[in-house]
């Protein structure tokens, strides 16, 4: 694959360019699709981003909506030919989340609220392994492989020595005393956790129970931002079996304003790892889960319905 060509991110460019494209001839996904003998869904989802579509296709839709300019019909065409080639996670097989990997790859800054498993860019192996023993089942020998390589192969992005991602995370305190695969693999999670956390591209905040009711209490997501589009950007929200990407600004909108009062309300960088060391105490040595050490309110939670992702 070309350097610096991702086909997820694309793929989703150029779905956008044409929706724009048709919008402005003032033709609807139903008329286009007519037009071109093909269903309304296809259209749809070429222009989700979901779908390749060939630099022909993409010179007949610029026909169709009466674009004239040769430049841009040429950058189109060739948006469409990088967007059918492979990134590097095809070569692990079918992943379910691997438009949000290609998206993840390309991203500069991804600000994430995590309510109950420490994010996939910093888990460490034995942690991560744990997660997907628990969280895929019933899930082959090879299957949790190849998801824990794909996960460790992630963590790159933010090691990169050009380009490390700006990834700036806040937890709820329940993922420090989520027991995930044992005392010994929880201390050294969060262990690295403190590690990482006092990189200067990384911050984590841990959001206490103390603060009570609060705007993530719905769920996690993450909100992506690229390097060419800084004012733009794509809220992901996981899900068991489905995964949202959305786009629009209201959206975007509203989940910058809900990160904003997560950070506000969470401790500073500082004070997290001073809590994180606390807690780690508590790891130290346990024959039991830290749950029976500590005074917290929160009830230790199951893994079982947790996403892929993470």
């Amino acid at each position: 694959m070309t350097a610096n060509i991702n086909p997820t991110v694309r793929k989703r460019r150029l779905g956008a360019e044409l929706r724009l494209l048709r919008k402005a001839s003032g033709l609807t996904s139903t008329q286009v699709a007519e037009r071109l003998l093909v269903s309304q869904p296809k259209i749809s989802r070429l222009e989700n981003g979901q779908r390749a579509i060939s630099p022909r296709d993409v010179r007949d839709l610029c026909t169709i909506y009466g674009v004239t300019d040769q430049q841009v019909v040429d950058s189109l065409m060739r948006m469409a030919k990088e967007s059918g080639q492979q990134g590097w996670w095809n070569a692990y097989g079918d992943i379910p989340y691997s438009t949000y990997i290609g998206l993840e790859t390309d991203a500069v800054c991804i600000h994430a609220y995590e309510p109950t498993v420490i994010p996939g860019l910093l888990q460490t192996p034995a942690y991560a392994h744990a997660v997907i023993q628990n969280t895929i089942p019933p899930a082959t020998v090879d299957q949790a492989t190849t998801r824990l390589r794909v996960r460790l192969r992630r963590q790159h992005r933010i090691y990169h020595p050009a380009r490390p991602l700006r990834l700036w995370v806040v937890l709820d305190e329940s993922v420090l005393h989520r027991v995930v695969g044992g005392p010994d693999i929880m201390r050294e999670q969060l262990e690295h956790l403190n590690a990482l956390g006092a990189e200067p591209h990384i911050t984590v905040q841990v959001l206490p129970y103390d603060v009570g009711a609060h705007p993530g209490l719905s769920g996690q997501f993450s909100i992506l931002r690229f390097a060419d589009s800084p004012e733009a950007g794509v809220v992901y929200v996981e899900g068991s079996t489905s995964h949202l990407y959305l786009e629009k600004r209201s959206d975007l909108e509203h989940y910058r304003t809900t990160y904003a009062h997560l950070r506000t309300l969470a401790l500073d960088p500082g004070s997290t790892r001073h809590f994180v060391a606390h807690a780690i105490k508590t790891y130290i040595n346990a024959d039991a889960s830290p749950l029976r050490h500590s005074d917290s309110k929160e009830p230790q939670g199951s893994l079982q319905a947790l996403p892929l992702t993470r």
